[in-house]
């Protein structure tokens, strides 16, 4: 199942096109995209039994964040050897660095962003996790359970803002309006043959920058719920960004960053692709 921001409103992608849910449960459910995590099992029975009407045509650019307003977005750092390597760190033995980017950089699939003055804007691809059900001391064996879906990400990153100071500023410096876009929609877990295998890519004008899978990371989705879950509560509709595979202009020599005009798509297997431009 897919389900998407249509505009604002939920929907379900059908086919590759949109059925407008509140109108085909008659009101059953909200149009509101993020009140569905809170009655995601029941939102999950209704989808697998409903008589939809045919879809609607849709624009990529309609699209929205399927999670545009999680209580809680957390993030994980370091959680591929290779980028680890290449950002001058040792790969974690522990839970992995976390930190979260706050509600208002989350944007759709396909954005405009607008780069900040004088920083160094760097690119990381993601794939992220939506919680469909509370989460708390849940073991790794257990934790798909509390997954509502996937969806890519890109946790674009000022790096001048992420490591000044005497402590480094890794939120405020990913949290810039439209830093956190996600989409182009929500994949449940069980339409993927391995959801713990899948390709990661990133492009900067058309030249491959990140390739990955799933399957490298040094903590697995199913991991970091556990390990998370185990300090704090997860709650329906918070989202996971999971970690970047090396390939980032950080840790490239000579160092690159994103100028205005560049164009970053960023694609995870069997769920799709964000694609973003920047502007001065």
């Amino acid at each position: 199942m897919r389900i998407a921001n249509l505009s604002g409103r939920l929907a379900l992608i059908v086919d590759g096109k949109a059925v407008d849910v509140e109108r085909a449960s008659e009101g059953g459910f909200s149009a509101e995209p993020q009140a569905v995590y809170e009655r995601w099992e029941a939102f999950r029975a209704w989808a697998a039994d409903a008589d939809l009407p045919a879809g609607a045509a849709f624009e990529p650019a309609e699209l929205r964040s399927p999670a545009p307003a999680p209580r809680q977005t957390l993030a994980i750092g370091l959680n591929y050897r290779d980028h680890a390597s290449e950002s001058g760190f040792t790969a974690p033995e522990g839970l992995p660095p976390v930190f979260t980017k706050y509600v208002t950089s989350i944007s759709g699939p396909v954005t405009e962003v607008k780069l900040p003055a004088d920083g160094h804007t760097d690119w990381e691809v993601e794939l992220v996790a939506v919680i469909g059900r509370r989460a708390e001391h849940v073991d790794e064996a257990d934790a798909w359970s509390h997954v509502a879906g996937l969806a890519v990400g890109q946790d674009i990153s000022e790096r001048v803002v992420q490591l000044a100071g005497p402590a480094p500023q890794f939120s405020l410096g990913k949290s810039y309006p439209g830093f956190a876009p996600i989409g182009p929609w929500l994949v449940t877990p069980d339409e993927f043959a391995d959801p713990d295998d899948l390709e990661l890519r990133c492009a900067l004008n058309g030249e491959e920058v990140q390739k990955g899978r799933t399957r490298d990371l040094i903590f697995s989705v199913p991991a970091l719920i556990a390990g998370l879950s185990a300090v704090l509560p997860l709650l329906p509709g918070d989202v996971l960004f999971t970690g970047t595979p090396a390939g980032v202009g950080l840790g490239r020599a000579p160092q690159r960053f994103l100028a205005a005009g560049d164009e970053l798509v960023s694609t995870v297997e069997g769920i799709g692709e964000l694609r973003q431009t920047f502007v001065a």
